[in-house]
């Protein structure tokens, strides 16, 4: 999976997923713009691949933002004169609260960073991957919307999750032709800092009580996964080695998925 020569946008590179698939595109030759809305966050990130001896630059920016996103990826066009590889990462868990309870507000939110940035991603991309001849995309959904609906309160997150999906298979037609590849992958629970932006409310009306004894995720006796599994998924679907999928969701879960 040598990407020596191509060019590799992560959104949410900051940490968690997209911290990692940054670091595992880098590792394989890509050159990795980072972006994220917090600068500190990217430049750690920029400044440990380049320590680790990859090449990055530095991208901040909102993903919902249209002028902040145009300004980002211009900056990365005019670096490394075009982009290969679009990894849309950039998400929120946001508001998990009774369909009642929750506001417009809080349900606007989720889906201005979640799929008008998946949009905003793709839209100010592509026009860049047709240029150069082809690429690949990966939109980080979960298994929320596309396999389990059962996260109490979880109803805004799980509809961009499906949208970003529907997303996915919608524009592997229209891409293909192009020679752009468009897939997802769908974590389960991952070790990451997503928790940080999530409140939630009122379980106990929309919670549907079960235990597993033995922990819901069944391939890492219930141990959550890590973000370097999502990214050698990520990895994976950038490089050739996946070059006849397109339109795929990947589950990335252990199983979790399925039992629930």
């Amino acid at each position: 999976m040598d990407l020596k020569g191509k060019v590799a946008l992560v959104t949410g590179a900051g940490s968690g997923i997209g911290k990692a698939t940054a670091f595992a595109l880098a590792a394989e030759g890509a050159k990795v713009a980072v972006l994220s809305r917090t600068q500190s966050e990217v430049v750690q990130t920029c400044d440990e691949i380049a320590a680790a001896g990859g090449d990055a630059i530095e991208l901040t920016a909102d993903t919902s933002d249209e002028a902040q996103m145009r300004h980002a990826v211009d900056t990365l066009v005019q670096t490394y004169g075009g982009v290969d590889i679009v990894v849309a990462n950039a998400g929120i868990n946001g508001v998990w609260a009774p369909i009642d309870d929750l506001t417009p507000d809080e349900w606007d939110r989720t889906m201005a960073v979640n799929l008008r940035g998946t949009y905003m991603t793709l839209h100010l991309t592509v026009p860049h991957l047709k240029a150069g001849g082809g690429g690949s995309i990966i939109v980080v959904s979960s298994i929320n919307g596309t396999r389990t609906f059962t996260s109490p309160g979880a109803t805004a997150y799980t509809a961009t999750k499906a949208g970003q999906v529907a997303m996915v298979q919608q524009l592997a037609l229209e891409l293909g032709k192009y020679g752009i590849r468009v897939n997802a992958v769908c974590p389960g629970a991952i070790d990451t800092s997503i928790g940080d932006n999530t409140a939630s409310r009122h379980r106990e009306e929309t919670e549907i009580p079960v235990v597993w004894p033995e922990g819901q995720i069944p391939i890492s006796g219930g141990e959550a996964g890590h973000s370097e599994d999502v990214a050698e998924a990520i990895l994976f679907l950038a490089s050739d080695r996946s070059r006849h999928i397109t339109g795929t969701p990947l589950w990335v879960d252990g199983g979790q998925g399925l039992l629930r």
